[in-house]
């Protein structure tokens, strides 16, 4: 690209500080929230837990939440709760952050990629019975972006043949499909809370459930599979504890559950501002023969983690690399996800897999960004990502 225009080539920039593609939005209310905690008597364990678990779970629409210490650990916990164990094999979409398979493979199960529809990126259901054999244990449906999956064809299949279904909600808090929302579409589902997501805890996750056996087997992996935590103890007038199944230290603190809760609160109107800027990135976009947007199906509320699109590079006359340097350089921090999981060297050394095993994954993967979405934006950040993005393609 050597259009001397191009703030890569000299030229002048959209904006002089990056604008990143995720932000946390943190006011006055969430500092007092985890002040006041650092202030008390339990700083772990204590009654911010159960109280951020209990809201999320009203939220969504289960009776039961169980807080860990990230999302990564959350898949890890469902994979468990899920019998997910050594022999077993877990059905996965190509599309998504490593740690969907990962935790499969922490089980020592054995990931089973699939290949995502052309136009939305969700696992591609036409292909999904033919995954299936007597050793697959349970699905991964991943709402990549923000899109729920089609929740009725998964339960469906899930039905007939005896597999739990695990939604990775990682992107989707606050999504919608058919009037209901992601965290009660499912057997198990698995947010995070990671800065970049809806709410921010600093690093932290939770699964939602209607299951309270598996609630309660979840509550004891987190707690190195110990039955009881220190407050229960404390309540109890006890120091007997019992590690009675192998567990993990993936408890999540009071102060981080108190963030949490404060956040919750706004979710709602975040999310709201997230589909407003993707509709303003969908009217800029929308003729476009050089920009594609992911589609966004009928029946569903998009919660919009993610706003991605597709290059025409053909038309653009450089790579996807020349088109992403070129608007860093002019301060919109765009990013890509993601890499397909079995295009990464480890998945090719343990398991096999390499190019072209999933063409419309690798296809995607290609010639796709990821633009700056999170609700701090302004609207001059909205207009100038567009802006940026339509001078650097011509």
């Amino acid at each position: 690209m050597t259009r001397p225009d191009l703030a890569i080539n000299g030229g002048p920039k959209i904006r002089e500080k990056l604008l990143p593609y995720a932000r946390q939005w943190l006011e006055e209310d969430d500092l007092a929230a985890v002040l006041e905690v650092l202030r008390s008597d339990w700083l772990t364990t204590g009654p911010q837990v159960p109280a951020f678990e209990r809201a999320l779970a009203e939220f969504v629409g289960v009776p039961e939440a169980v807080a860990v210490s990230s999302g990564t650990a959350a898949l890890h916990t469902a994979m468990d709760a899920a019998g997910v164990g050594p022999g077993t094999e877990v059905i996965v979409p190509v599309m998504t952050f490593v740690a969907s398979a990962n935790a499969a493979v922490f089980q020592g199960a054995t990931p089973v990629f699939s290949d995502v529809d052309p136009d939305t990126l969700l696992l591609d259901l036409s292909q999904l019975e033919q995954k299936i054999t007597p050793r697959t244990r349970a699905i991964v449906a991943v709402d990549y972006a923000g899109q729920p999956c089609d929740y009725d064809q998964l339960q469906a299949v899930a039905r007939k043949h005896g597999l739990t279904l695990i939604a990775d909600g990682c992107h989707a808090l606050g999504a919608e499909f058919q009037g209901k929302r992601v965290g009660s579409l499912a057997d198990l589902t698995v947010f995070s809370f990671h800065p970049a997501k809806h709410i921010t805890t600093g690093e932290g996750g939770m699964i939602a459930t209607a299951d309270a056996q598996a609630a309660a087997r979840m509550r004891n992996f987190r707690n190195h599979g110990i039955s009881t935590d220190l407050a229960q103890r404390a309540k109890l007038g006890t120091w007997h504890y019992d590690m009675a199944e192998l567990g993990y230290n993936y408890r999540l603190t009071d102060f981080q559950c108190a963030l949490g809760a404060c956040q919750l609160r706004k979710l709602p109107a975040w999310v709201a501002r997230r589909r407003e800027i993707a509709r303003a990135y969908d009217d800029a976009f929308r003729s476009s023969e050089k920009i594609r947007p992911l589609i966004s199906r009928p029946g569903v509320v998009h919660a919009y983690h993610l706003y991605v699109i597709r290059l025409n590079l053909d038309k653009i006359g450089a790579t996807r690399e020349e088109v992403f340097q070129a608007l860093r350089a002019e301060g919109i921090g765009v990013n890509v996800h993601y890499q397909p999981v079995h295009l990464h060297s480890f998945y090719r050394r343990r398991f096999g897999t390499g190019p072209g095993m999933f063409p419309v994954a690798e296809a995607n993967f290609a010639r796709m960004l990821t633009l700056p979405i999170f609700p701090g934006m302004t609207y001059r950040d909205v207009r100038e990502v567009i802006t940026a993005l339509q001078k650097v393609v011509g």
